[in-house]
């Protein structure tokens, strides 16, 4: 669990917090983009969604018209064999949404298309044409696909991280933290335990205060080619709010 050390940000957060969205406007933008959405489902040619495919290299399963933006490498199904994830954008339209694709390497040193997802990584832009996160990675390490977003403005830091279990690819941890007016805000979940921390920092007082509550919930199974860490994290803060 990281810690909170959040005042080094506060002189850069109120430089650009003129220019950013607020999070009340970043939900809409995703409503409007949503709505706007150029035939997501059509973009990946039908045979890379509904069978296997094989490469000889991770760019012989990206499909026409898109590039590879970031990849990682490492063993993600826990075979010995090093396994590929790839966030892929539209070459011609930064505004579009992105792709992520988990390639798992075969003992002939092929790779295959194992998940697929149009919701796990975030638009790059919204729609006035600013990034949505200051600097983006993934990477994979001790079997784990990590998602790490970070953005000293309102839409905060967030992390993500996924694990194969028995086949599926499922969310088992989002870290969050953000600053708001008078106080800082971090969240801890745990989907597969049910488990939601929620920490704050009442930055209003000198000593700046902070309170931790646990709260238990149901515990769920986010699959990561259906779920959109974002929604996941609004779902847990309804939670807390409860």
């Amino acid at each position: 669990m990281k810690k909170l050390f959040p005042l080094l940000f506060l002189f850069l957060y109120s430089c650009k917090k003129d220019e950013k969205p607020n999070a009340d406007q970043k939900k809409d933008t995703t409503k409007e983009k949503n709505i706007q959405k150029d035939t997501a489902s059509n973009l990946l040619p039908e045979q890379h969604t509904n069978s296997i495919q094989f490469g000889k290299k991770p760019s012989d399963l990206v499909p026409d018209g898109y590039e590879i933006q970031y990849d990682a490498e490492g063993d993600l199904n826990q075979d010995g064999l090093s396994d590929m994830a790839l966030v892929i954008r539209k070459k011609e339209d930064t505004l579009a949404d992105r792709k992520m694709i988990i390639l798992l390497r075969n003992t002939d040193k092929t790779y295959r298309a194992d998940k697929i997802s149009d919701t796990v990584f975030p638009y790059e832009y919204n729609e006035s044409g600013y990034k949505m996160h200051d600097q983006e990675d993934i990477s994979i390490e001790n079997g784990g696909l990590s998602i790490n977003l970070y953005d000293i403005g309102p839409n905060g830091n967030q992390f993500s991280r996924f694990k194969y279990l028995n086949g599926d690819l499922v969310l088992t941890y989002v870290e969050t933290y953000n600053m708001g007016a008078g106080s800082h805000s971090a969240l801890y979940y745990e989907p597969l335990k049910g488990k939601l921390i929620h920490e704050t920092i009442n930055t209003m007082e000198e000593e700046m205060p902070s309170k931790s509550k646990t709260i238990h919930l149901k515990k769920e199974r986010y699959l990561f080619e259906k779920m959109s860490p974002d929604d996941v994290v609004r779902k847990a803060y309804d939670a807390v709010h409860e």
